[in-house]
């Protein structure tokens, strides 16, 4: 396991056991849902690129909540809580938009129509959740009700991509677009089959729903942005090509499932 990966996971691990001790309320869950990996495959603000360049992730949840019966009630137990996350997405890519649709149909909208990617991304990490028209005890205790929130973060992430072309090799010129095969961010293309460990920053809204007194149902938009732009597989030179000139990231769309814990 990389150094990162394992100092997040130690650190979740000692936050959980420190909670326990103290006696906080913990909670646990799981979600799914679809997935959009925002990056050089497609063209940007295309509505055929974000609907066609969508995976699927899931993720298991664990809260600490501070509004436990045996704290003291402030704004702060009342409006938040620290959730730590474990989650994996795949995506499939393709690249989409007018370039691939010019008529007519020439070379370089073959070889781009051609090119394919897959990228699993596996994260950890931790966001602190803010309620703020609701009170966490009134929220529990009002089966039925809502209560949307915002919530800030940052995950660890392992990437591992693979790029292609279904045209054949893609290092030859006649198979990929000569954008993709000039040198950048020291790999020999602008492509790259890899793996990789890189940050992230995340922010998301949301709402709870309580379903039962021990339970609730969660949907929630999560947006995430890489600290690299090789997730997809596909980094043009930004020196040469300026359009290309964001990170990767990615658009969550979560369903969950939350229990509360009575220990």
């Amino acid at each position: 396991m990389s150094k990162p990966l394992f100092i997040t996971l130690f650190a979740l691990f000692g936050i959980t056991t420190a909670v326990s001790a103290q006696g906080l309320a913990q909670e646990i869950g799981i979600y799914a849902g679809p997935v959009t990996l925002q990056s050089d495959f497609g063209e940007r603000n295309n509505f055929d690129t974000n609907v066609g360049n969508t995976g699927f992730g899931i993720g298991i949840m664990h809260f600490i909540n501070f509004s436990a019966n045996n704290n003291r009630e402030n704004y702060f137990t009342e409006h938040f809580k620290v959730r730590s996350d474990l989650s994996y997405s795949r995506t499939t890519l393709k690249h989409f938009g007018q370039w691939v649709e010019r008529k007519p149909n020439g070379i370089f909208a073959q070889l781009l129509k051609n090119m394919h990617a897959s990228s699993s991304i596996v994260g950890l990490g931790a966001q602190v959740e803010f309620s703020p028209f609701m009170k966490i005890h009134d929220f529990e205790n009002s089966v039925g009700s809502f209560s949307p929130y915002g919530a800030l973060g940052f995950q660890v992430n392992y990437y591992s991509t693979k790029i292609g072309s279904h045209l054949g090799d893609i290092n030859l010129p006649d198979v990929t677009p000569g954008k993709y095969l000039t040198s950048s961010d020291g790999r020999p293309h602008g492509f790259s089959t890899e793996t990789g460990v890189v940050l992230s920053a995340t922010a998301a809204v949301g709402v709870h729903y309580k379903l039962t007194d021990m339970s609730d149902l969660m949907f929630e938009t999560r947006f995430q942005m890489y600290n690299s732009d090789w997730i997809d597989g596909l980094n043009p030179n930004k020196d040469i090509y300026k359009e290309n000139k964001s990170n990767d990231w990615q658009v969550w769309f979560n369903f969950g499932y939350i229990y509360y814990l009575e220990f």
